[in-house]
């Protein structure tokens, strides 16, 4: 792997350790601790990453080719050990070298004296600003939290020198608002993740009924390249008060799609982002303006969007079977399979909340409903049969004395959008008959095919 940054050495190093917590089988813990030392010319800053998990971290990282020209010596400190393992081994890796044979030196190992556990950690003394890199393992954090896997609670701690009560101390805890049982789902963690996220970042907007979400997954089979590719999509729609709109960062009119790949915060390219182009958005209700990449961060764009609405998306894509951290690498962006998982998460969106991303030709037909139901009423209202106006309120679940208001309008038109948005919630292909108004018709549907007709 080509490494160009430092932060992002240090990001990639943080998902390893991240990867083999979440490999493991047992509670896991990943800490991050940066040291400053402030006497330096110029500041240099002591970063510690260090785990619980599997063990074994050398394979991953001591093919990493670094491409940077940031004031660094090259070097990181490495201490792992598997559960089997009777001694921690320690090593230098200098990644700047380029004749491999002379990247790694074998250092004196320690014994375990008997002690049955696993882990690794990788030091690495930098010259960076702390607040940066603050800011960077933060947000990575936060976005990694998304998945929710169960078994990884994550640590970022900031020591000031030796002096007491200077640790400034974060710990995040996958779990920490909402917490799930080990067996749920990949795709229901992300949803749920998203869900969080989403909450968090939008002036701690606690009303989840504010909030409408749908998920979706698909698959890649027969392709050797790609078989057994999974690709999980989770879109969350919500409208946003005015006050909290206000506080938001983020504006409604603008989409951050969060990218995760193989259970890690990925940066994507513009192939991907021209996947969107490809989703019928206005099927949906949406008029997609743009898809872009911003420095490996996807952004969607859209026209005409409501003020106060805002559309947060996340995308996961993984193999199914686990992978090993040896053997990772990045996926190859599958335009197909990206607009069948987002098309499937806003189906699933469209179908358990009716009227949320109504097709325009949906809202054009609902445009008629209140005509339509006034006079539905009117014809009831005016009627001069008793048993008739009995008959229809019955099929609207009303008594007879509710005739003389708007209740009877009302019902109706709920009825007719009912149908609208039910019938405009099924894929377009698959569209059955239109369903009745009423749950009680004792009317049939008539097969025109058992009728024989006379020529003329």
């Amino acid at each position: 792997m080509q490494i160009s940054s430092l932060q992002q050495l240090c990001l990639h190093l943080i998902s390893c350790a991240f990867q083999r917590c979440r490999l493991s089988e047992d509670l896991c813990r990943l800490s991050v601790v940066l040291k400053p030392s402030p006497a330096s010319d110029p500041p240099v800053v002591g970063i510690s990453i260090s785990d619980t998990g599997i063990g074994s971290c050398l394979e991953e990282i001591r093919d990493l080719r670094w491409e940077g020209v940031e004031n660094w010596d090259g070097i990181l400190s490495i201490r792992t050990t598997g559960i089997c393992d009777t001694e921690i081994y320690n090593y230098h890796l200098h990644i700047r070298e380029k004749n491999l044979n002379k990247r790694l030196t074998i250092l004196p190992s320690n014994p375990k004296s008997g002690a049955k556990f696993s882990g690794s950690e990788v030091y690495l003394s930098i010259s960076e600003s702390i607040n940066a890199l603050l800011g960077e393992f933060k947000n990575f954090f936060e976005k990694i939290l998304i998945l929710k896997i169960p078994n990884v609670a994550c640590e970022l701690v900031v020591e000031h020198g030796d002096t007491p009560g200077s640790r400034y101390e974060n710990v995040f805890l996958a779990n920490e608002l909402n917490p799930l049982p080990f067996s749920t789902s990949n795709v229901v963690r992300l949803k749920s993740g998203l869900l969080d996220y989403v909450m968090k970042h939008k002036c701690r907007l606690n009303e989840s009924e504010h909030l409408k979400v749908g998920s979706g997954m698909a698959s890649c089979t027969g392709r050797r390249s790609n078989s057994g590719l999974i690709m999980e999509a989770v879109v969350v729609i919500g409208e946003q008060s005015e006050f909290t709109s206000l506080c938001s960062s983020t504006g409604g009119a603008k989409t951050e799609v969060l990218y995760f790949e193989e259970f890690s915060p990925s940066s994507i390219t513009q192939s991907f982002c021209n996947a969107f182009n490809g989703i019928d958005w206005k099927s949906y209700g949406l008029t997609l303006d743009s898809a872009v990449n911003q420095g490996g961060q996807g952004q969607l764009e859209w026209d005409n969007l409501p003020s106060l609405f805002h559309i947060d998306i996340a995308l996961h894509c993984y193999h199914e079977q686990a992978v090993i951290p040896p053997v990772w690498k990045k996926i190859q962006n599958n335009k197909s399979l990206i607009k069948k998982a987002v098309k499937l998460a806003l189906d699933d969106l469209k179908e358990n909340h009716a009227g949320v991303l109504s097709s325009r030709h949906a809202l054009k037909i609902r445009s008629y409903a209140p005509d339509l139901a006034r006079t539905i009423s009117g014809l009831i209202s005016s009627s001069n049969d008793p048993d008739f106006q009995a008959e229809c309120l019955s099929l609207l679940g009303l008594q007879y004395q509710e005739i003389g208001g708007v209740t009877v309008e009302n019902c109706i038109k709920e009825k007719i959008c009912s149908v609208i948005d039910m019938n405009d919630g099924k894929p377009q292909r698959s569209k059955d008959s239109a369903p009745f108004l009423f749950e009680d018709d004792c009317l049939e549907e008539v097969d025109f095919q058992d009728y024989e007709y006379e020529e003329d």
